[in-house]
């Protein structure tokens, strides 16, 4: 149902930017001029969470995710196709949980991202407003039991229309 890609995301005042990232084959021009071959391949979001095992019921059971492998209540990843998160309880140090702009994941939809959407509420997801048609993506945004920022995203090339 979900496949992934990479998102980034930041603070700029009151915005939150973020940054779809896609693989690129072959070579590249690095920052200095030289080409940098593919040193980075695949990413990874952690996400700081209040209850581990809760977050990877909602990951696993809810949103369908598979999980990768879990180490005894200290981590946990969960993979949407070949986008990996990392589950990672809250400690001294870390960020809360839920802290607003601190994590941002988008998650790639095979289905009309309607279809996925009501299959989600279904499940108990709530969704903020309505998707949102922004002319080449659909977006639909929800959160994860700790308030951590996700959204749903169907491309064109992944609609069905």
């Amino acid at each position: 149902m979900i496949s992934g890609r990479a998102v980034t995301s930041g603070r700029v005042g009151a915005r939150t930017a973020v940054v779809l990232v896609r693989p690129v084959a072959g070579r590249r021009r690095g920052p200095f001029g030289g080409t940098m071959h593919g040193v980075i391949n695949n990413g990874i979001a952690t996400i700081f969470v209040a209850d581990l095992d809760r977050s990877v019921a909602f990951y696993t059971e809810i949103l369908g995710l598979r999980l990768g492998y879990q180490a005894d209540g200290h981590w946990a990843s969960v993979f949407a196709g070949g986008f990996e998160i990392g589950l990672h309880p809250a400690g001294r140090g870390g960020p809360p949980p839920g802290a607003a702009g601190a994590v941002t994941v988008g998650l790639s939809v095979d289905d009309p991202i309607d279809v996925v959407v009501r299959t989600l509420q279904a499940r108990g997801v709530p969704f903020r407003g309505s998707i949102v048609d922004d002319g080449p993506v659909k977006l639909a945004f929800f959160a994860d039991p700790d308030g951590n920022e996700l959204y749903l995203a169907e491309q064109p090339a992944a609609r069905t229309e």
